[in-house]
């Protein structure tokens, strides 16, 4: 089984954000098919493909869609085969660090001083936390093959 191939409309206006956009998506396909995938990833990101098609009709329509399709395959695909976008693990971990250690870090600040003006000094060291975290586990997706060379655009 094949991947179906992306046509990018006609109405895109060339270096357009969503025209950058649709490039993006057309690049993940690209590095989807250099990959052995099962035949149930094929199928569902196939039907995806002739969503966006389908949806091609005017831009705002596309826009969602194209948005709304590419976050599902991309979802369908960590959780399958934890095949992850570059820099997947450092922005997701980057939020997690900020919530799970920087604020609790920040009340420590300031309950030990006495000022709890100081609860923003550990958003800062929980996100630097969060980014460590996360570019540790990015380099070990790519180190084991499951990191795609697609850096997306939101």
């Amino acid at each position: 089984m094949e991947l179906a191939h992306f046509q990018k409309p006609t109405f895109l206006i060339p270096a357009s954000k969503l025209s950058k956009k649709a490039d993006v998506f057309e690049k993940l396909l690209v590095e989807l098919r250099t990959r052995a995938l099962p035949d149930s990833i094929i199928e569902f990101v196939n039907q995806e493909v002739l969503l966006i098609s389908a949806a091609s009709s005017d831009e705002k329509t596309f826009a969602k869609q194209l948005q709304k399709s590419q976050s599902l395959i991309l979802k369908h695909l960590e959780k399958e085969l934890k095949v992850v976008t570059k820099n997947y693990y450092r922005t997701t971990f980057m939020s997690l660090g900020m919530a799970a250690f920087g604020i609790p870090i920040g009340v420590a600040f300031g309950l030990s001083l006495g000022n709890l003006g100081l609860l923003g000094i550990g958003l800062p060291i929980g996100l630097g936390i969060g980014i460590a975290i996360g570019t540790a586990k990015d380099n070990k997706a790519k180190a084991g093959g499951n990191q795609l060379e697609v850096d997306i655009i939101y």
